[in-house]
């Protein structure tokens, strides 16, 4: 049976895909990416392979090439960013892909996520401040109602995706403190990234001022207190 690789490419810094993904993606003859949320220097890897921005594709478009491309015994890469898993919209095409009869291999990636976590230097999961993380996005063209109310009173971190051009009003909807650290990064572990800290109540005027209108990621917790959260020592140290 012909397989489809779906790769996640990582975050942003090309050395943060997998040695699978990238031993995948070096044997590409075909090559789906995902414009340009994907490094540019992972799709200029594999010069041989036939290339293919999915941004602005359709669905049917898209999969059209790939089943063709499969079915013809060539390696068929989808590069996603990030980590498929996480808004990656990957059921839809592996639903249309297994009824043509082809096979698919999920591989991970580094989520912006993870990078952000490293290039913010945090934890957002420390003991006796946030035992869990709630990962998020706001309302709009794709979803009708969001739960971020509800979830920010529950005082865990919050990650929110998706929501850079709704950072006023996601911060309207916060039951949270307003005095709440927080902390919005663009394009995190991207040689442009760009990293505002603050609280609920100025983080959104803060990142304005940055420039920053998209492509970012909003942390909100007890966790990116720039001043070093109160946490309790793990009983993994004794």
């Amino acid at each position: 049976m012909p397989t489809i690789y779906i790769v996640g490419a990582g975050c942003g810094d090309p050395g943060l895909i997998t040695v699978k993904g990238k031993e995948i993606l070096d044997r590409a003859n075909v090559l789906i990416y995902a414009g340009s949320l994907v490094n540019p220097e992972l799709v200029d890897a594999c010069p041989a392979a036939e290339k293919y921005d999915s941004w602005g594709m359709r669905l049917a478009e898209m999969t059209d090439i790939m089943i063709a491309a499969a079915q013809s015994g060539k390696t068929v890469v989808r590069l996603h960013s990030g980590d498929p898993a996480l808004y990656g919209a990957i059921i839809e095409q592996v639903v249309i892909l297994k009824e043509a009869g082809i096979d698919v291999e999920r591989v991970p990636g580094v989520s912006s996520f993870f990078g952000a976590a490293a290039s913010l230097g945090i934890q957002y999961t420390l003991k006796g401040v946030s035992e869990s993380v709630i990962i998020t996005r706001p309302a709009g063209k794709t979803l009708d109602e969001d739960q971020i109310a509800e979830f920010s009173g529950l005082g865990q971190t919050m990650v929110v995706f998706l929501g850079t051009e709704q950072l006023e009003k996601i911060v309207e909807k916060l039951q949270c403190p307003r005095e709440t650290p927080a902390a919005v990064i663009y394009h995190a572990t991207w040689p442009d990234e760009k990293i505002v800290r603050g609280t609920v109540a100025d983080i959104a005027q803060k990142a304005r001022a940055a420039g920053i209108e998209k492509t970012a990621l909003i942390i909100i917790g007890e966790v990116v207190n720039p001043d070093g959260p109160s946490y309790t020592n793990s009983h993994l140290y004794g």
